[in-house]
């Protein structure tokens, strides 16, 4: 792999956790239990479709083949995705989405704020660019958390569901390979493996104040970075890129 390919499939990377968690958000558009809510989750569903269209379009440019962010959104197939498999997992209930939500959210933030920092200006911008949002959409899953667990017993009992139901995925969050390596050398990539005792500082807070119990590190999925997605994967592309499969030249 040349240094372009790495930088390329980093970008990718990024550009699909956001996307795909995005368009996941999306299909509560007109389902979310109050008013306030869908036009919240509506929001930050647009900032990480924001967040993807500016980094699948410098990765685009990095691959230079002519792809750009709509090419890359629109007409890869699953094998080709690099989100991480904790993003395309069903929204199931509103606790569940919100667990996903929280880990992912808690994550990214710590993430992108060492992105800042990159030596490759570009990717530096967008991180920087990008972490007000990320910080509301912390702040919003945050809130939802402690509502949830410390409020009915029904509540608390979605919620302590959903997390157990997710924790499985959170370690392929902090895994690290050649291409994180060769990139966090060249001053461009973080080291992810690191983030994670600052994630479990600031969930198991969380997690205590809102009266959930952290579940034990029983199980774990891997497999995104080598295109290896859950079948949900292929359900959220057909319906995504569905219109521009069937008309692939249709200019808007």
């Amino acid at each position: 792999m040349t240094d372009r390919d790495m930088l390329f499939d980093y970008l990718l990377r990024l550009g699909d956790n956001s996307l795909i968690l995005g368009q996941r958000l999306a299909e509560w558009t007109g389902h979310t239990p109050m008013l306030e809510e869908d036009l919240a989750l509506t929001n930050v569903g647009l900032d990480l479709i924001g967040q993807a269209r500016m980094l699948l379009t410098y990765a685009g440019e990095v691959e230079g083949k002519g792809r750009d962010e709509d090419r890359l959104a629109f007409h890869r197939d699953t094998a080709e995705w690099r989100n991480l498999l904790l993003l395309e997992q069903p929204n199931g209930d509103f606790a569940k989405t919100m667990a996903r939500q929280f880990f992912f959210d808690q994550f990214q933030y710590l993430q992108f704020e060492a992105l800042s920092t990159s030596s490759e200006e570009r990717l530096a911008g967008i991180a920087a660019k990008s972490l007000k949002e990320i910080a509301y959409h912390r702040r919003h899953s945050t809130d939802w958390i402690l509502r949830l667990g410390d409020g009915t017993a029904e509540s608390h009992e979605r919620m302590q569901t959903a997390i157990d139901e997710l924790w499985g995925f959170v370690p392929e969050m902090f895994e690290m390979d050649a291409t994180d390596d060769a990139l966090l050398v060249a001053g461009i990539g973080i080291d992810v493996a690191r983030l994670r005792a600052a994630w479990d500082a600031a969930v198991n807070d969380v997690l205590v104040e809102a009266t959930l119990a952290r579940p034990k590190d029983s199980w774990s999925v891997r497999g995104s970075r080598e295109g290896k997605h859950s079948e949900h994967l292929g359900y959220i592309l057909a319906e995504m890129q569905f219109l521009q499969r069937a008309y692939p030249d249709a200019k808007w």
